[in-house]
């Protein structure tokens, strides 16, 4: 193998590396901005109807 081969593979086996890091932090960001999403829900649905009403709601879901 010439040099630039060998750099090229030392190149590809790194990026193959931070890739894999990559998909990682989104499936991790996924599930963290899916709760936020649903917060937010919450949130916009206490300014517009009240927090009263939406406590409501929240509890029959939750089941509480």
């Amino acid at each position: 193998m010439s040099d630039v081969e060998k750099d090229h593979a030392v190149h590809v086996a790194g990026c193959s590396e931070r890739y894999a890091a990559i998909e990682t932090a989104f499936t991790a960001g996924d599930r963290r901005m899916t709760r936020i999403e649903y917060l937010l829900y919450v949130v916009i649905g206490s300014v517009l109807l009240g927090p009263g009403f939406v406590g409501v709601i929240v509890n029959k879901l939750i089941g509480a």
